[in-house]
């Protein structure tokens, strides 16, 4: 239990601490909103850090190199616990939004970060907002903001490596030509999930799939685009389960 006491111990004193930071940080995005963008990525990349240190988890990275470093990309992650944004945030090697939840609006200081950090908060039960969400979402990798997404709309609870994807979430890079990053996680559950209320210390694999140039795809190829990310995704998980 010492564990998830230290982890939201450390929680609770760094959003009361935010709201300080937060003003700074307005302050320094009326002369710069990249170096606001920047110093905000830092803040919450330490934050996370700091909890998964916390919570003692030992990490393998397969296939980093398949990042693009001069290019937003679309990351597509597979989701079984929240250990899969803190793990994941502290690798991207440039400012990224993750697509969340509308309900994670009404936590009021973590929202602000998330805004800071170019998330976009998704209403998935209406069509037309979730749309936008998706427009939204081009438009930052235009700008040169990667995005990450969970294509199965939800954690994965199920004893299946992956749920089925939603489609749409590869609109984002068929409306804007980026590639896309599939990333896979084994094991993200079991540090707190599959342990609730306790932290425990757990090895998680995180592998990067080669990246997909979706430009250089014709029409077919990019109809069956989702089929074939889930694909690859999937045979990642079931061989990466012998790691953990």
């Amino acid at each position: 239990m010492i564990r998830i006491f230290l982890a939201v111990l450390f929680l609770l004193i760094f959003l009361i601490i935010s709201i300080l930071i937060q003003l700074i940080e307005e302050i320094v995005g009326l002369f710069s909103k990249k170096a606001k963008a920047v110093s905000s990525l830092a803040i919450v990349n330490w934050a996370f850090r700091v909890i998964t240190f916390i919570a003692g988890t030992k990490l393998t990275v397969i296939g980093e190199e398949n990042v693009p470093k001069e290019e937003p990309v679309l990351y597509v992650l597979n989701h079984r616990g929240y250990f899969d944004i803190l793990l994941t945030y502290t690798r991207v090697p440039r400012p990224t939004g993750y697509v969340a939840k509308k309900e994670m609006l009404k936590y009021l200081t973590l929202t602000k970060w998330m805004k800071n950090l170019y998330c976009e908060f998704m209403d998935r039960s209406d069509l037309r907002k979730g749309m936008e969400s998706i427009n939204n979402c081009a438009e930052k990798i235009k700008k040169g903001i990667s995005i990450a997404i969970f294509p199965e709309g939800t954690r994965n609870k199920s004893d299946e490596p992956l749920l089925e994807f939603h489609k749409g979430s590869f609109k984002i890079a068929e409306k804007t030509g980026c590639k896309i990053v599939p990333v896979v996680l084994n094991n993200t559950s079991a540090i707190f999930e599959d342990q609730f209320p306790r932290l425990k210390k757990q090895h998680v694999v995180l592998e990067y799939l080669p990246a997909v140039d979706v430009a250089a795809m014709d029409r077919e190829e990019k109809k069956q685009l989702c089929d074939m990310v889930r694909a690859q995704m999937e045979e990642a998980y079931l061989r990466n389960q012998k790691l953990v």
